[in-house]
Order: C-alpha cells, then structure tokens, then sequence
C-alpha cells in the first residue's frame, strides 16, 4: 500500500441522487424520501438470520482465547472482549468474515440500493457488525444522535443499511431514528452555522453530533425520535442524513446488526477504488462510506501496541468470487 494512495482518498462533494418529495415512485422509495428510512421485512429468511447470521456473529466474539463466556454474564467486561467503538467490531478482520460477505451477496439485501441508485453496477463499504451484551456493569451508555454525512454535501449522497440479526422490540434496544429530518437536514444548517467538529468528527469527515438544542430545532418542525422495531432478517435503510443512533437494551437478548451499505461504482474516484482494492487485501473496515471518505480502521491497538488479539486474516475467509471482487473495487464493471 503506497503512501500516496492513503493520503489522496478523497471526499469530493459528487452530486448525486436528489432525494425529490415531488417524485411518485408507486413504491417503498416514497416512503424512504418522505421518512428518511425504511424497513425491509424479510430481506433474508428469519430462520437463517437466526440461526446462521446471528449464530456466526455470537462464535465469533467467543472464538478469541481470553475468559469471555456467553453463558456467564460476570465475564462480559471490556477486559475479556476484543476492542469495539460502541459495540462494533472495526478490527481483527471482523468486516471481512464469511458471512459478512455472505450477507453482502444476499439477493434481497443488494435489491433496494439496485432499485434506489438505478443501477446494478455498486461498491460496497467494509462495514462491520455489532454485538451488544445487556446489562454490562462496565458499559457507559450515552446517547449519541449524529448524522454519517457531512454539512457540506448536498443531497443524498449515501444510504446506510443494516440486517437485523435478532428480535428487536421496544425493549430490546436498537436503532433510534428522526423520521424527516433527513428532509431539513440543508436547512438546518442553512439557519445555523456548522460548529467546529470535534477530532473525531474532522477524521470521519462525513460524521456530525448533535447537541440537545438542534434536536429541540428538529422538534419544533415537527420531528419526533422513534424506536424502529425488527425481526430477524429485516433490513432497515436510512438516509445518511437522517438523524440517528441507538436505544439501551432493557431486556435480556444480545442485539447483534450486520452494517451493510452500497453506492454505485462510478461515483468512486480512481485514488478512492485502488485503496479499497489495499484495504481488501488487507482484510480492513473502512467508514460506512462506499465509494469515497474510505480509510482503513487499521489494527486494534492497546496503549499503543497492537492488541494480542488481533488477527492478520478472518476466523473464517471469504469465498472470493467475481461479485465480491467488483463490490469491493478490487475488478472493474467494464472487465479490465
């Protein structure tokens, strides 16, 4: 991986698909533009959410050699787990296991990003999945309502998506969303002005935190923070602008999402292509971003040395076919 290749990535403000109220699709993109979300029931089969998907998700976090024990909840301490960002996984190779990619190749999970952006020819962001264990005695959950897309672009520019892995019912945690905030997200800061980001902020670029006033403004036009309920094997889709971020479990089950997100290919520029083509060889998460912003999580590290625990490659590796090659940019559409 060369230098130069890392240091040029780009953020280009592309124009991409406009996210037009006035359009009638006759479809779920109706509801998608007017909510800013929508649920997919069933995108893939509950009893292979369950007992595949959800069954690799829970292995993995046992497979490590430390004195984590799903069976025993005293074991569920940051000390015995590997490294996450909020329960997500972004190192030890985790965004490239099988059944990531597995999921990343489901029919019915590819469909409605073919359908939205208009086109078959994607590239999919390295995005990892979440496992989150209730009632730990060592988790300091905070609220966090933020946006993946920056203030500076224009449109809809990316859309997240994430496969449901178990039951989530009000009390089981899970994603919190602002229907129709996606829809003022330019107004918004047209009326105010974009504070100055945090580190954090200015590394992900296209991430930003709002404080308890800005949602009081989301309010005041008519915007309430709902609990999106799933089943296993749904699929929720959401605008990057809509304002979001997670509710505390209250009962007993493991949630556990898989983070999936496709733009089309030829919104990638070619620096941006040939370093996700690195991280792939790498086995790396990137950001929920596809096609640009893309950088490498890199090595899970403890007081700066890498973790005893990282992996240079996946528990279990991919089968690495055609498909997977042109969504991680690694073979182009066109054959060369």
């Amino acid at each position: 991986m060369s230098t130069t290749v890392t240091e040029t990535r780009s953020t280009t403000l592309k124009p991409s698909l406009e996210s037009n109220s006035q359009i009638q699709y006759g479809d779920w993109r109706d509801d998608f533009f007017k909510q800013g979300y929508y649920v997919f029931k069933n995108a893939v089969p509950a009893d292979k959410a369950t007992n595949y998907y959800y069954e690799k998700a829970l292995s993995w976090l046992e497979s490590f050699d430390n004195d984590f024990d799903l069976k025993n909840p005293e074991t569920w301490t940051k000390d015995n787990l590997p490294q996450s960002f909020k329960n997500m996984y972004l190192g030890y190779c985790a965004a490239h296991e099988k059944f990531m990619w597995d999921a990343r190749t489901e029919p019915n999970v590819i469909r409605p990003f073919e359908e939205l952006w208009g086109t078959n020819e994607l590239t999919v962001s390295f995005d990892t999945f979440n496992v989150t264990l209730p009632d730990r005695k060592d988790d300091d959950f905070r609220p966090w309502p933020h946006v993946d897309q920056a203030p500076e672009r224009k449109g809809l520019a990316c859309v997240q998506g994430l496969l449901n892995l178990a039951p989530a019912g009000p009390k089981d945690g899970g994603l919190l969303l602002m229907p129709g905030s996606s829809a003022l997200f330019e107004e918004y800061f047209a009326t105010f002005k974009a504070r100055d980001r945090t580190a954090v902020e200015a590394k992900h670029y296209d991430f930003y935190m709002f404080q308890l006033e800005d949602i009081a403004w989301f309010e005041s036009k008519g915007c309430h923070q709902i609990k999106v309920n799933a089943d296993p094997g749904d699929m929720i889709l959401w605008d990057s602008r809509t304002i979001h971020h997670v509710a505390k479990i209250e009962s007993d089950v493991i949630r556990s999402v898989l983070y999936i997100c496709f733009t089309p290919a030829a919104l990638a520029a070619p620096e941006d292509i040939a370093y996700k083509a690195e991280l792939f060889k790498r086995y790396e998460a990137t950001t929920h971003w596809p096609h640009c912003n893309i950088w490498g999580h890199g090595k899970a590290k403890i007081n700066g040395e890498i973790d005893p625990m990282e992996r240079d490659e996946p528990l279990e590796k991919p089968i690495v076919t055609d498909q997977i090659l042109r969504l991680a940019g690694v073979k182009s559409y066109q054959g060369v």
